[in-house]
């Protein structure tokens, strides 16, 4: 091949990578939680690419997805203790992050931030194992050389991955959407800072309860009755903002979870239709204790079968 050819031939390998850039980004991150070291490894695969022959490569976005997801996953096996950010600090960096419009890339990429802090919980294996399964429809042949396992192996681990995404509701399902619906309108008061909003759903006796670290200095951890909580929620309306709905120990709460890193759970009590209570969690010990797991989507909550009875769907 001379070096027109070979020009033109690298030159149509970059355009077929990057027919299969936005799956790959989407696949790691998914596996990684975090955007930029999505990218890393997206454009570390494109490194290796260069590296190869085209000619030897016959299944394009297979190989792609398996250097990404080899990659992804030696990052999870190395990963350490993350470095500790205060909430502040993460709260103006999404406000930095979220002001300016995003691009589609991003927008098309889009996943729930409580969903990967509950793939957070899941080892490497099961993580991969899930998420490039049930999320991307591989099949666990392909699966199990990637973890080392065999297919049925694979297969375990992703239906282990699976019961731990879905978790198990601590109440019936009439009775879990109902919870939803009322957290989902408090917190939608409490992003706009909506006084009157928040006290529709609190009831009159309502106490919240919050760790130190979750508050502003000098704010009381305690606060009483339905005028004083209902203030307290609405004054940290920006720290709401990042909040979204989960199942927290079988219970419908709230996280607070940027790129998958769990810094802040709210737990309810819920009496007679309204929030009797609520706690603000954010000492890393009580947050490593909590079970996560993602709610079903709405109208859907107990409908979905278990299909890790074996069966291969890819």
């Amino acid at each position: 091949m001379d070096g027109q050819d070979g020009r033109d031939g690298r030159d149509g390998l970059a355009q077929r990578f990057e027919a299969q850039r936005g799956r790959l980004r989407a696949l790691a991150h998914r596996l990684l939680g975090s955007r930029e070291e999505a990218e890393d490894a997206v454009q570390e695969a494109w490194f290796r690419l260069g590296r190869v022959d085209p000619a030897e490569v016959e299944n394009l976005p297979g190989w792609l997805r398996t250097v990404v997801t080899r990659i992804c996953l030696d990052t999870l096996r190395s990963r350490g203790a993350r470095r500790e950010v205060g909430l502040d600090e993460v709260i103006e960096a999404e406000a930095a992050r979220h002001n300016p419009p995003e691009d589609a890339a991003v927008r098309a990429d889009a996943v729930s931030h409580a969903l990967l802090a509950v793939l957070d919980t899941l080892t490497p294996a099961e993580r991969v194992a899930f998420v490039l399964h049930d999320m991307f429809a591989v099949p666990f042949q392909e699966i199990a050389p990637l973890i080392d396992r065999t297919p049925g192996t694979a297969k375990k681990l992703a239906s282990r991955g699976r019961h731990k995404v879905r978790g198990t509701p601590a109440v019936p399902a009439a009775e879990l959407a109902r919870r939803r619906h009322l957290v989902t309108a408090f917190l939608t008061a409490a992003r706009a800072g909506d006084v009157p909003g928040v006290l529709r759903v609190l009831a009159p006796d309502v106490v919240r309860r919050a760790d130190a670290a979750a508050l502003p200095p000098g704010a009381a951890r305690e606060l009483q009755g339905a005028d004083a909580v209902a203030r307290g929620t609405a004054a940290l309306a920006r720290r709401a903002h990042l909040a979204e709905p989960a199942l927290i120990d079988g219970q419908v709460g709230a996280v607070i979870a940027p790129h998958g890193r769990l810094l802040l759970a709210l737990t309810f009590t819920v009496r007679d239709g309204l929030i009797s209570g609520y706690e603000v969690l954010a000492d890393p010990a009580r947050l490593r204790r909590l079970a996560l797991a993602v709610l079903p989507a709405p109208g859907s909550e107990g409908d979905e079968p278990d299909d890790g009875d074996g069966q291969d769907r890819g």
